[in-house]
C-alpha cells in the first residue's frame, strides 16, 4: 500500500511540474517573439506581457507621448553606455493607452528614475497595451 501511495506521489508532482508554461521570453534575444504575438497582448492589462519575460527588466522610463509608452532595456547603465557607442541597444517598447503622468513629470526618486521595480509593475500592471515594438539588437 505504501508503494502505490509513493507511486502516485510521484507521477502526481511529475505531473504537475512539467506541466507549467514555460515563458515566451527566456533571453533579451527572445523580445521578437513579443512582437510576433502582440495579437495577444492587445488590449490586455501589461501585466500579461511582463508575465511572459523571464530576464529581468535593468533600465526602464515611460514617455508621456502620444501614444505613452514603456521602454525597457535588459543591460545596466553602464554598460548601455558601452554599447551606446555603436547604437545598437535592444529595447523593448511597450504602448499604452493610458498617460504616465507620474513618470513623466520627473516625481521619481533620481536614483531610481529609470529602474523598474515590483511596485510600478503593480502600478501600471493594469494599464491597456495598444502596440509593441522592439529595436535595436543584442
Amino acid at each position: 500500500m505504501k508503494i502505490i501511495l509513493k507511486t502516485f506521489a510521484i507521477l502526481f508532482l511529475f505531473i504537475n511540474s512539467s506541466c507549467k508554461a514555460q515563458q515566451m521570453v527566456q533571453t533579451p534575444s527572445d523580445i521578437y517573439k513579443l512582437k510576433a504575438n502582440e495579437h495577444q497582448f492587445l488590449n490586455k492589462p501589461l501585466k500579461n506581457l511582463l508575465k511572459e519575460i523571464k530576464p529581468e527588466i535593468k533600465i526602464a522610463y515611460g514617455t508621456l507621448d502620444y501614444p505613452s509608452y514603456f521602454s525597457f532595456r535588459f543591460i545596466s547603465r553602464e554598460e548601455m553606455s558601452r554599447k551606446t557607442l555603436d547604437g545598437n541597444v535592444l529595447g523593448l517598447y511597450v504602448y499604452v493607452k493610458e498617460d504616465i503622468k507620474e513618470w513623466s513629470h520627473g516625481t521619481r526618486p533620481k536614483e531610481k528614475e529609470f529602474i523598474w521595480t515590483k511596485e510600478d509593475a503593480e502600478k501600471y500592471g493594469n494599464f491597456t497595451v495598444i502596440r509593441i515594438r522592439v529595436s535595436g539588437k543584442e
